[in-house]
């Protein structure tokens, strides 16, 4: 008999985010890769959507889109759940009352980042209500809930109650994720310093920009910004001249592409994370992943996933750390980042879903 694993792959045909978009694509590529013998692989996704994958088709009977998704879970319709497995990389996903202990059917979804909970003051109006509503429903329904750290697994129990339907299985960096062989063009065209470290966020406060930047300032080194949402540019420096790190040290340069930013971070000095937000430290794995040494404020998700492969030090430290990963320390933390990165894969991740699955 052929199991069949359904992906939702709502992140491919109207992508919100484009490390969600990245995870998706990577998680179900390795699914059909590792996939045990007899079972298959179909995605949940918009009929005729081209979906990039690899050894995936898409089922027409389960083919909906992200409205469609959304829909489906506010009117308590399990849209093309007709039995069988359901993996959703995302929140997003097809959810109905189900026996859980008896049912052959079920539906595991993910939650990346408490955000929409511990500052969902931060985010767009009525993004945080959809997160909210989208987790009460799996709370409900889901047969497991997948974080990607421990650290979020224990903030997630003060605020759902889901027992042992929790599971963690960690992100990974982008598949082919590389110093590309045009690194040096790329810096060129976008005007980069030579010599400089590298952070990510925006004018938010849980994005730790101010951490960062007074280490910067501490270690005499320009700044450059990975991810700051469009029209953020003044306020990140402004961020930055309140710790005292001149406006024109810092290089806003948004979000970039897969082979721009690796071409960033492998060229910096350090990647510096001052976010303490539960959530999956995507920045700081690619910097490990790509042997940048990595400084980052300590927080239980910092702990628990840059571990030995970077410094995690207190905000207060943060400075110091930098120093030390610029100067005498850079080739041991070099090492140290590479080593720490190989335990984050998506192929690994893959095969983690398909004892999930097997275990339910």
């Amino acid at each position: 008999m052929t199991v069949r694993l359904r992906v939702v792959l709502d992140q491919l045909a109207a992508p919100t985010d484009p490390d969600l978009q990245a995870a998706s694509r990577d998680l179900a590529r390795m699914l059909v890769e590792s996939a045990p013998g007899g079972c298959v692989v179909d995605a949940i996704a918009p009929a005729g959507e081209p979906l990039a994958v690899p050894g995936i088709r898409s089922e027409k009977r389960l083919s909906i889109g992200r409205r469609e998704l959304v829909a489906a879970w506010r009117m308590g319709v399990a849209a093309g759940a007709d039995g069988g497995l359901v993996h959703s990389p995302t929140l997003l996903a097809p959810l109905v009352r189900h026996d859980r202990a008896n049912d052959a059917a079920q539906t595991v979804v993910t939650l990346w980042d408490l955000r929409a909970w511990e500052a969902q003051g931060e985010l767009p109006k009525g993004a945080a209500g959809l997160q909210h509503a989208l987790l009460k429903r799996a709370q409900r329904h889901a047969d497991a809930l997948v974080v990607p750290s421990h650290a979020i697994a224990v903030r997630l129990a003060e605020r759902a109650d889901l027992g042992a339907r929790v599971r963690v299985i960690p992100g990974a960096p982008p598949e082919g994720f590389s110093l590309p062989t045009d690194a040096e063009a790329r810096r060129r065209d976008l005007a980069l310093p030579e010599r400089f470290v590298a952070t990510s966020g925006g004018a938010a406060p849980s994005d730790g920009l101010a951490t960062a930047f007074a280490a910067a300032r501490a270690a005499d080194r320009d700044v450059v910004v990975l991810d700051a949402p469009d029209g953020q540019g003044r306020a990140v420096r402004e961020i930055a001249a309140s710790t005292g790190l001149a406006a024109d040290r810092v290089h806003v340069r948004g979000a970039l592409d897969r082979g721009d930013r690796a071409a960033v971070m492998g060229h910096a000095g350090a990647f510096v994370a001052g976010s303490a937000r539960a959530a999956w430290p995507w920045r700081a794995v690619e910097a490990m992943s790509l042997g940048t040494p990595v400084v980052a404020v300590d927080s239980d998700g910092h702990r628990e996933v840059v571990f030995d492969g970077g410094a995690v030090v207190g905000a207060d430290d943060m400075g110091d750390a930098l120093v030390a990963a610029l100067d005498g320390e850079e080739e041991r933390m070099r090492v140290l980042a590479l080593d720490r990165a190989r335990a984050f894969s998506w192929h690994g991740a893959a095969e983690m879903v398909w004892q999930l699955h097997a275990e339910l």
